[in-house]
């Protein structure tokens, strides 16, 4: 199972970004998939995931209303929309799977209940 994930970069507070991550192997459509991110010098946390089971979608309180994870399954990727981006927001976002399709929510947010992860892409946000 391979994770690529792209589309970081540099942009301006208040600006957009949209990250992409392609999965490949056996690890695809039946697999839950999460966005974490990782900043300078704090430990790595999430973002947002899907969870194919149900087709719902979580996010975590900080991006709540700003960012947007979607998939398309015919060409097994998922995507974060990130809007109105604050310096805050800037790290190495890491797409992650699952061999589940359906992990309970007490876990959603935790990095052990993904067992495939990409390499990360850097996204910076200037103020």
């Amino acid at each position: 199972v391979q994770l690529q994930a792209s589309g970081g970069g540099l942009v301006q507070a208040g600006g957009s970004l949209r990250l992409s991550c392609v999965v490949s192997g056996r690890a695809g459509r039946s697999s839950s998939l999460a966005w974490f991110r990782q900043a300078p010098g704090k430990e790595r946390e999430f973002v947002s995931t899907i969870r194919p089971s149900d087709g719902r979608m979580y996010v975590a309180d900080s991006v709540k209303g700003r960012f947007k994870i979607s998939r398309v399954r015919a060409e097994n990727t998922v995507y974060l929309q990130m809007d109105n981006l604050k310096p805050e927001d800037a790290a190495v976002y890491y797409c992650a799977a699952a061999e589940k399709s359906h992990i309970i929510l007490s876990a959603i947010r935790a990095e052990d209940s993904y067992d495939y992860w990409g390499q990360g892409t850097l996204v910076t946000v200037s103020s």
